[in-house]
């Protein structure tokens, strides 16, 4: 009866976004995951919002990933993963092979019954993934095990032996489980296999509202997760490792640094988007995480975009 219930629910969330997407002109994918890779010339493809996650390898070529307005050059061996909320293009300069892995939540919910605790921390991290253009392998190490891993996979749908799909599958987990390590680098340093779903809720509210100031205040927080306003900030930092306050104001600088290296919006612009009073007040802010104001720090990486 479990087993029916839940694929019961998968059919109707299935049906349900189908309702959205064809609504709303985004783009589906009916199976949980499934994969592609081409050569192109130009990418033509829409920029629209989509119901799955996409993982982008650049097998070979070079040129410019461009994801919410931000632009970042791209060569072989970089790995994007684009959110469900995320709009994103090419601009190709050398004609560049790309593999696409896309994968929905009911790819992941599939794995529940596996490791539920370890399904909950990859989908929160992928969740967490939002707001960050550019190449998602931060660690050096995983480099060639990623292309190691996609070779294969290749391979399996290529060639198509006995149990392919099963142990493209396989392949397929351990490629999710390497981004969601990549990107579990940027989270608190208290963050791992054990944390309770609570204060992973918190963190992603808190993300979700990075620009909306009103709905991060101590006390619109305790309301929001039931906790007292009075205990709130020593349980954030027994969970996390990080005070509240600090977390908030180095999440939105790691924003406003990504915007920096990877966007052509002015300085009042940035301002603006992130509720700073003026340019002074976020040049004090952002003097305090880097050491240098935001047009120095723009001007001394301007070359620097991989």
């Amino acid at each position: 009866m479990q087993d029916y219930t839940f694929y019961r629910y998968c059919y109707l969330y299935n049906f349900a976004l189908i309702l959205y997407f064809a609504t709303m002109g985004g783009t589906i994918i009916y199976r949980p995951w499934e994969i592609e890779w081409k050569e192109l010339q130009s990418y033509t493809r829409p920029t629209r919002r989509s119901n799955f996650f996409e993982l982008i390898y650049i097998i070979d070529g070079t040129g410019i990933q461009i994801v919410n307005k931000n632009r970042f050059h791209y060569r072989k061996g970089n790995l994007f993963l684009l959110t469900p909320q995320d709009v994103y293009s090419f601009q190709i300069d050398a004609p560049t092979t790309f593999f696409f892995l896309r994968f929905n939540e009911l790819y992941v919910k599939d794995q529940i019954s596996k490791d539920k605790e370890a399904v909950k921390q990859v989908k929160y991290i992928l969740q967490n993934a939002s707001h960050r253009p550019g190449c998602i392998l931060k660690n050096k190490a995983d480099k060639p095990i990623i292309a190691s891993l996609i070779s294969s996979v290749l391979n399996e749908q290529t060639n198509q032996q006995l149990y392919f799909n099963r142990i493209s599958e396989q392949i397929i987990n351990t490629i999710i489980t390497i981004v969601a390590r990549n990107i579990a680098l940027k989270l608190p340093k208290n963050i791992n296999e054990s944390t309770g779903e609570q204060i992973l809720e918190m963190l992603n509210y808190i993300q979700e509202n990075i620009f909306e100031p009103k709905n991060l205040k101590a006390v619109k927080l305790s309301q929001h997760f039931n906790i007292s306003v009075h205990y709130l900030g020593k349980y954030f930092k027994k969970q996390t490792g990080d005070t509240l306050q600090n977390y908030i104001a180095n999440y939105k600088m790691r924003l406003v640094e990504a915007r920096l290296l990877h966007s052509d919006m002015r300085i009042n612009e940035i301002t603006y988007e992130f509720s700073f009073t003026d340019e002074s007040h976020l040049n004090k802010a952002f003097k305090k995480y880097k050491g240098m104001n935001p047009s120095e720090f723009r001007k001394v990486n301007s070359v620097d975009f991989k």
